[in-house]
Parts: structure tokens; C-alpha cells; sequence
């Protein structure tokens, strides 16, 4: 084939591409910033790891659309060319995962889905592969997204064959058209190991640190607590309302439990969105059950004042130590995630662990 025909090519899946978005994207909504990328060379990798787990410019991603001589265009504030490029400069190296995208039929765009939540839940059991179908604690559809786009549902798994299994076991509306695609979800490819002091707004961090504030509730009923290390500084960690019995979790820390965190960082205040986190060690913790009892009278000795310890009235025997007991924990070392209806696309769920 010769470069004319080449070009020629190209152009026409240009020309199909975007009249595609011109008719279809919703220009009118602040969110919908599309664009695409037409390249005949691969990016490099690294331009997808620092999409997913750094701050990428667009005026970078578009002077390396140049140097590629791709085809490209962005629309509204452009940004979609971030996610287009990253799109094909990705590569399936340390994991991957699959998603059925099934699309509905153009006269129901815009409206309800109609999709049987009871079918969704015989996924879970028939087809074990798959994940983040349905929540049924909070009883949230996952599979259905909340935009009015064209999708009526996206099945994600590890096995191409479950997920066609998968497909036939869903009851809903028509489906126009399905295809699978190959992707990046669920294998937590955003997440780097950072030290405290490194952490930087806007990574995606996995930290490990030992609690120094205990937990407490804010308004919006969003939970906060602190850890820290003594050579690498201290952050928050919130577990925001959408993450809901989550929440219940995290308040059961305390301070000198070891944990390690996973997560986004917001800017202000600096403070890690918990994503999961695993309990690395938990302190003993022991609870006050009354005042010494005096070994002479057999009564209860008396408090001479705070950290001044006790004494009996009558006898004049002084103690120090009172009569308590190991305080049970309420959580076990190991992993903890928020719920399906709080994860993020990226974010691994523990039974892919």
C-alpha cells in the first residue's frame, strides 16, 4: 500500500470518527470534553502511567501528538485527548481485566434504564470471574452507569467466556449491540508507593503509617484520622459519606495501629480519599472495670486526684493500679474496601487479590 492510499485511509476513519462524536456528544453538558487520536505509532507506556497516577499537561500530550503526526482533535476545553492518548499508549503488562459493554437502541437514550436487579445478582453466583455487579448492602445496580449516554450496561470480569455467560444471564431492556473490550480496571494500575513526605496532591498513593490521631466524624458524616512516621512527616486519611458502612471501619482505629493506606490525594487541605486499607498491626488496648480494692479492708480504694493514683480511706494503703481488662477490637488484621457502589473504575477489589 502506498503512503497516498495510507493517508486516504486515514482520513476516512478521521471523517467516520468524527462525525460519530459531532452527532452524538452532548456539547451542551460541562463534562462532555471530547476528543480523539488516530496515530500509526504507539505513545510510550510511560505517558499512560503518568495519566493514571500523576498530573499530565495538554499542551505535552499535544506536542507528542506532533511528533507522532497523528491525527487528532480536541473539543470544548480538549481534554479528552489526555484520556485518548493514554488510551493507546496503554499496555497490558502487569494486568489486566475484561468489560461487556452492552449499548442500547437510539429511541431510549436519555430515558430510564431498564435492567432486573435480580438477574444482576445471579451473575455474582454464576459467573464468580466477574466483579462490582451489584451492592447489596447499600442495594445499588453497578453495572448500570448514571450518565444518559448510549451504554445500558457494562459487565466487568476476568474471563471473556463468563462474561458472554454473563450477558445471556441479564434481563433488560433491548440490547442494539455489545462488544468486549480489554481494559484497566480493577487492577489498581494508578496506585505508587509513597513515603509521607513525598506525597504529592492529585497521586494515587499506597502509604504506610502508624495512627496518631484517633478517628472522629465531621459534618457530612465524612471520618477523618491522621497517621504519621517520625522520619516521614503525617497526613489525613478521610473516608468520605459515599463510602457509607466503610465508615464504621475506620472508626474503630486508634492510636499506634499500623495501617497502610490506598488511595487519592485531594489538594486542600492535603488528605489521602481512602480507596481500602490494610490493618498491618493493632495495639492492645485495655479498659478500666473499677478502683483497686484495698487488701486489708477489702474495699474500694479512692482517687487522690488525676494521675495521682488511690487510697484507702480507712486503711491508708496506696495503689496505683487499678483493676482492668484487655479490651476486645472490634477489627482483625487484614484488607478492608469501600463498598461496590463507592469504587473507583481503577480501584482493585479484594476478591482479584
Amino acid at each position: 500500500m502506498t503512503k497516498l492510499n495510507e493517508e486516504m485511509d486515514v482520513k476516512k476513519i478521521e471523517n467516520i470518527v468524527k462525525s460519530t462524536i459531532e452527532k452524538n456528544a452532548k456539547m451542551e453538558n460541562k463534562n462532555t470534553n471530547p476528543g480523539y487520536v488516530i496515530t500509526q505509532t504507539r505513545p510510550s507506556i510511560e505517558i499512560y502511567e503518568q495519566s493514571v497516577k500523576k498530573i499530565v499537561l495538554l499542551k505535552d500530550i499535544k506536542q507528542l501528538l506532533k511528533l507522532h503526526k497523528a491525527y487528532y482533535k480536541g473539543y470544548k476545553n480538549s481534554r479528552g485527548l489526555i484520556g485518548a492518548t493514554a488510551s493507546i499508549a496503554w499496555l497490558p503488562i502487569r494486568d489486566k481485566t475484561y468489560e461487556l459493554i452492552a449499548y442500547r437502541e437510539e429511541k431510549k437514550w436519555g430515558t430510564d434504564r431498564i435492567i432486573d436487579d435480580k438477574s444482576v445478582k445471579r451473575i455474582d453466583k454464576q459467573c464468580p470471574s466477574t466483579f462490582d455487579n451489584y451492592d447489596y448492602k447499600n442495594k445499588h445496580n453497578r453495572i448500570t452507569p448514571n450518565s444518559p449516554c448510549p451504554i445500558l450496561y457494562g459487565l466487568r470480569g476476568d474471563d471473556v467466556e463468563e462474561l458472554k455467560k454473563a450477558f445471556y444471564i441479564v434481563k433488560s431492556e433491548p440490547v442494539h449491540s455489545w462488544i468486549i473490550f480489554e481494559t484497566n480496571q480493577g487492577t489498581d494500575d494508578h496506585l505508587q508507593k509513597k513515603k509521607i513526605s513525598e506525597i504529592k496532591p492529585y497521586q494515587s498513593i499506597i502509604a504506610e503509617g502508624i495512627v496518631i490521631k484517633n478517628p472522629y466524624t465531621i459534618k457530612g458524616g465524612h471520618v477523618i484520622f491522621t497517621i504519621g512516621n517520625d522520619s516521614t512527616g503525617k497526613i489525613d486519611c478521610v473516608a468520605y459519606e459515599p463510602t457509607k458502612q466503610f465508615r464504621n471501619i475506620i472508626r474503630e482505629l486508634f492510636v499506634g495501629d499500623l495501617v497502610e493506606v490506598y488511595g487519592s490525594v485531594r489538594e486542600k487541605p492535603l488528605a489521602i480519599n481512602i480507596e481500602k486499607i490494610n490493618i498491618k498491626n493493632l495495639i492492645a488496648m485495655v479498659e478500666k472495670l473499677e478502683n483497686p480494692v484495698c487488701p486489708i479492708c477489702g474495699k474500694h480504694m479512692k482517687s487522690k486526684g488525676k494521675n495521682q493514683g488511690y487510697k484507702c480511706i480507712l486503711c491508708k494503703i496506696k495503689s496505683k493500679k487499678v483493676v482492668e481488662r484487655k479490651k476486645v477490637r472490634n477489627l482483625i488484621i487484614g484488607f478492608y474496601e469501600v463498598p461496590v457502589c463507592a469504587r473507583r473504575h481503577l480501584s482493585k477489589p479484594l476478591k482479584r487479590f
